[in-house]
């Protein structure tokens, strides 16, 4: 693999600009800039909210600074609480090219726009002329999510992507997996699997606050299209999900922006916390996927059953089928035909082996189906979250938990 080296000691397997606006009001001058750009690298990112929210400022501040980011252009429309002026300073700081456009100064929507697409064309140009080093792959984040779920997905796809996580890890890579509200009762399970009794512990409550969430909101994970699509209870959707995080040990638990200090197996709790008051935890995938590369993912593993054809902005998503239905209806859109196992045209560590090879093609630059369709969703919206504890990154603080996970 080759990647862009970054400042601070990260690289990344690619090297994209994003323009990002800082209120719903500014969504369009930034698209604007965006579309004559969009197969050069240059992707749109933002936050819709006027009032301001701290987990939305850290989590633009993770993508302004993530590895696979080369520059940033901030567009605000300049009444907006966003602190613009503290995420330009984190991206300078990052030492990537950045600047700031407000359209109240600058003149109204086509004097921003043509403006904006002149810093592009700039930055652009600068990035181009920036060469590439060695990678390896203990240099590697990898993030994990299942969307559109039916009866195969814990059957093919989630297990063979814990498979390859189970690989990644091996090899020194950093390996998230997440959403606590679809391993409501696999909470015992993972507490047996942490580094420590003490992360054991912060896994269970966070999973008991995921519990919380939902019924409190009268809604659980498990969805009308689960159902469509064979699976029978939540109960059989939490081992389906919880299949993807392999057999390795529980390196740490992070919240959304938090970046693993060291190669292992992470939980990232996406459920906020304190008293409800957001809806929905997540309103679509596209939205964990955010909080996956705030994390520092350069790549995200996405298994779907009965087909999602969504990528993401900044990093890559490789799509793993898990129906073979599904595979041949959407083959254009998926990277992987984990369905081939219930045909007997495949195995577990076959397709796992084809994941871990096709994560470290992407980190060669090979382009995965939603990129090469230019899919460049992004979603963020309120939440609200307390940091993390010392218990829960016990690599960090040193000492495990013993010979178990020796």
């Amino acid at each position: 693999m080759r990647g862009w080296q970054r400042s601070d000691g990260r690289k990344g397997i690619r090297n994209t600009i994003v323009v990002a606006y800082l209120v719903e009001c500014a969504h369009h001058v930034a698209r604007e800039i965006v579309v004559p750009y969009r197969e050069n690298d240059v992707h749109l990112i933002g936050f819709p909210g006027c009032y301001p929210n701290q987990y939305a400022y850290k989590i633009m501040s993770r993508l302004a600074s993530h590895p696979n980011v080369g520059g940033v252009l901030l567009v605000s429309l300049g009444c907006e609480s966003f602190d613009r002026r503290g995420l330009l300073e984190v991206a300078r700081e990052s030492g990537r090219p950045a600047e700031t456009l407000v359209i109240q100064m600058e003149g109204g929507t086509r004097a921003t726009v043509a403006q904006g697409r002149r810093i592009v064309e700039r930055m652009r140009a600068e990035l181009d002329a920036q060469v590439t080093v060695p990678m390896r792959t203990d240099e590697l984040v990898v993030g994990t999510i299942c969307g559109g779920s039916d009866a195969t997905s814990g059957l093919t796809a989630n297990p063979a992507m814990g498979r390859a996580f189970d690989r990644l890890i091996a090899d020194g890579a950093a390996c998230i997996f997440e959403e606590t509200g679809e391993l409501i009762g696999c909470e015992r399970i993972m507490d047996d699997r942490a580094l420590t009794p003490e992360l054991g512990a912060e896994i269970v409550a966070c999973v008991a606050k995921a519990a919380r969430y939902y019924t409190t909101l009268g809604h659980g994970s498990f969805a009308p299209g689960n159902a469509e699509g064979g699976l029978t209870t939540q109960e059989e959707k939490s081992m389906g999900a919880y299949a993807k995080s392999g057999a390795s040990p529980i390196s740490g638990l992070l919240k959304p922006g938090d970046v693993p200090p060291a190669g292992g197996l992470y939980l990232l709790d996406v459920v906020p916390d304190g008293e409800v008051r957001f809806g929905f935890p997540n309103i679509s995938d596209n939205a964990e996927i955010v909080e996956l590369i705030a994390c520092g993912a350069h790549v995200v593993l996405f298994s779907t059953g009965r087909g999602s054809v969504v990528g993401s902005a900044i990093s890559p998503v490789i799509k793993v089928c898990a129906n073979p239905e599904t595979y041949r209806r959407l083959a254009d859109d998926m990277d992987v035909d984990a369905g081939r196992i219930l045909e007997g045209r495949g195995t577990l560590d076959a397709v796992g082996e084809e994941i871990y090879k096709l994560v470290l093609a992407c980190g060669g630059g090979a382009r995965t189906k939603s990129e090469a369709m230019g899919h460049q969703e992004f979603i963020l919206t309120y939440k609200a979250f307390e940091p993390i504890g010392p218990s829960c990154l016990p690599l960090s603080a040193g000492g495990v938990r013993g010979a178990a996970h020796a």
